[in-house]
């Protein structure tokens, strides 16, 4: 049988780190506050010359020496993002003209923070079809830009950062590598709970982010936990074949919920919250890149990834490594 299979992650972070601390010195917050309620203990805010595609640029690089795969050999970009360098062209078309790979398929999946569940499921069919046959499916943020840093309800939560993972279309055995399965929702019913206030056609700005974030809560444990179990018994697994679970990195409460909502082990699941804060699409690469390179998440593991973002949208997808 054909699957995408994973040949290599990267990852990238501005260079700037925001504390806590450092945002308690903007609006009525602190450390033990933030903390408390989210897990989050620092983010990386892009400074000047670092945008959605400088650091998709440099994840899908990443991703590429990770694999020794020669750009050259890539023909199709999928880019998660709700912050795009422009409104158009695609900022996936910026990063294949960096990359040098000029003449594929390149577009952007605009789903926020399920977005690279989006991209992935879009990746993975066009590369079983024939359609391509190495992808780089990318998730990228720069948040920051549409946040208002006077709303302690959202300026704390998000971050800024990128995700890449290769993918190329191989002939493998049953229970051997790639993408098993993957199941995408959405919701427009609930647009009022996690949106942002402008957009192109209404406003003529990209607005800023506003959120009912007791109700995002309720909704994000029932639907993941629904889709995870979705994605197992349509694959066959139970959630004690798992060997690591990569969630969106929104909120360790979430986090920790959706776990004991399925029974999984702590220690199974991959948590980047503290450090990178929501990054929104880039969230579940960046947490699969850094537990792929300290060695948690080997080769032949069992690998569940799941998102829930603004929409509201969810997905969750089981790859074998």
């Amino acid at each position: 049988m054909i699957r995408s299979v994973v040949k290599g992650t990267g990852s990238a972070l501005p260079s700037r780190v925001v504390s806590n601390e450092e945002l308690a010195r903007l609006v009525d917050t602190s450390d033990e506050w933030i903390v408390e309620r989210t897990g989050i203990r620092s983010r990386h805010v892009a400074g000047e010359g670092e945008t959605t595609a400088t650091l998709a640029t440099q994840a899908a690089r990443n991703a590429l020496a990770a694999a020794g795969v020669d750009a050259s050999a890539v023909d199709l970009i999928v880019l998660a993002t709700a912050t795009p360098d422009q409104t158009f062209p695609a900022t996936a078309t910026k990063v294949q003209d960096a990359l040098g790979c000029n003449g594929g398929i390149a577009f952007d999946v605009a789903a926020v923070c399920s977005g690279f569940l989006y991209a992935l499921g879009v990746a993975d069919s066009l590369l079983r079809t024939g359609m391509a046959r190495c992808a780089l499916v990318i998730g990228a943020e720069t948040f920051s830009r549409i946040l208002d840093w006077e709303d302690r309800a959202t300026c704390v939560l998000f971050g800024d950062g990128a995700g890449a993972v290769l993918l190329a279309a191989e002939e493998v055995a049953e229970g051997g590598p790639g993408v098993l399965t993957t199941r995408l929702h959405a919701d427009g019913a609930h647009n009022e709970l996690l949106f942002t206030d402008g957009g192109p056609s209404t406003t003529g700005t990209v607005g800023k982010v506003r959120m009912k974030g007791r109700e995002v809560f309720r909704h994000a444990v029932v639907n993941l936990a629904e889709v995870l179990q979705e994605v197992l018994e349509e694959s066959g697994f139970t959630a004690a074949d798992l060997d690591w679970v990569v969630p969106h990195q929104a909120n360790a409460r979430i986090l920790d919920a959706t776990a004991r909502k399925l029974g999984l082990a702590n220690e199974k699941v991959i948590v980047t919250v503290d450090q990178h804060a929501n990054t929104s699409a880039a969230s579940v690469p960046l947490a699969l890149d850094a537990a792929v390179r300290d060695g948690r998440i080997k080769a032949g593991d069992l690998v569940m990834l799941e998102a829930m973002g603004g929409g509201f949208t969810w997905g969750a997808s089981l790859l074998r490594m």
